[in-house]
């Protein structure tokens, strides 16, 4: 037979007070002339019956919700096969455990964004919610902007008023790719991390450019493919670039988790990093240094970024003025041995 669970009123009749006084003692509701010893008397109680107070009726009766959200524009295949998502949530946790906050986690579908965020924003009961990798025509954060409901991007779009944290795409980029070019290489593919219409992947490619045409190299549209999220889309880019006829030597993949197909179709090709083709990252996903080879990659500071964006979020909840609107985050080039000089 099943274990009774343990209830408000089990700790009320042990501490000799209402379910409410319990209720408002557990809950550390303020401005109630309740005496130190009643206070005590209950949460001994709690503390002895091992009592978990139900959170939603913690939030009903603290008129907090007590959880925050991490909102992600894409797809649940995407999310799933996305290699970068655990260190961003895992940012996420070492922040809101130290606010006794919890965290839920929704998708949104392209086709529901207008008015996606404020639905969820009023049926999980969030304080606030985080946004990663925004879309440059989401409509629905032109709705956010005008509501009072704490939202962080992380990522960045231009024209938006919503406070953001993020890296710095295009030079980040450009430091890769140059990379590649002090090597000798100047015939040099791009396969962008995502569709053109996520704000960080036209970022990356303009900052690819920005290296070539600094260089005095005159950038090849035909060398230039979007992925999107996913090592099968970086499977396919890769095929798609091979078949093409356009020959190079070397490959900036603006995603980590990208190019993890991205190697797989070279080598159903027949060639090999680096003796055949060099190759750049981006992210420096945990799995970037276990490669064969190791993956030379730009660095993002995924766990960092979380954690700012959290802060961030933490300071607009409570009234804070966070110390700025817009944060950007350093990168750095992690070389490691997937690249040789010509």
């Amino acid at each position: 037979m099943p274990k009774k669970r343990v209830t408000s009123q089990d700790v009320a009749d042990l501490a000799g007070v209402s379910r409410t006084t319990v209720s408002f003692v557990l809950n550390d509701v303020k401005g109630l002339n309740i005496s130190s010893e009643t206070r005590r008397r209950v949460r001994d109680a709690a503390e002895s019956l091992n009592y978990i107070p139900d959170a939603t009726a913690q939030a009903l009766a603290s008129r907090r919700a007590k959880a925050i959200g991490l909102v992600m524009t894409r797809s649940p295949h995407h999310i799933a096969t996305d290699a970068f998502l655990p260190q961003i949530i895992g940012g996420l946790i070492e922040v809101i455990q130290e606010h006794k906050l919890r965290l839920l986690i929704e998708s949104v579908e392209v086709e529901h964004q207008d008015r996606a965020y404020l639905e969820l924003a009023r049926a999980k009961h969030i304080e606030g919610m985080i946004l990663l990798t925004p879309r440059i025509n989401d409509a629905g954060l032109k709705k956010l902007e005008q509501v009072d409901i704490p939202t962080v991007l992380m990522g960045h779009l231009e024209g938006s008023n919503l406070y953001s944290v993020d890296v710095d795409n295009q030079p980040a980029a450009q430091k890769g790719v140059q990379y590649l070019l002090d090597l000798g290489h100047t015939r040099i593919a791009c396969i962008a991390n995502a569709p053109p219409s996520y704000a960080a992947s036209p970022e990356r490619v303009h900052g690819y450019k920005n290296a070539l045409l600094f260089a005095g190299i005159t950038p090849d549209e035909n060398l230039i493919r979007y992925a999107d999220f996913d090592p099968q889309s970086g499977y396919e880019q890769m095929k798609s670039l091979l078949q093409s006829g356009n020959p190079f030597t070397a490959v900036f993949v603006a995603s980590d988790n990208v190019a993890m197909g991205t190697k797989s179709a070279l080598r159903e090709a027949g060639l090999r990093v680096p003796e055949d083709i060099s190759m750049v990252g981006f992210d420096d996903i945990p799995w970037a240094q276990y490669a064969d080879p190791p993956l030379t990659t730009v660095r993002l500071p995924a766990q960092q970024l979380a954690r700012t964006a959290c802060v961030v979020l933490m300071d607009l909840i409570q009234g804070r003025e966070p110390a700025a609107r817009r944060q950007i985050l350093d990168t750095e080039l992690v070389v490691r041995k997937s690249c040789r000089r010509l």
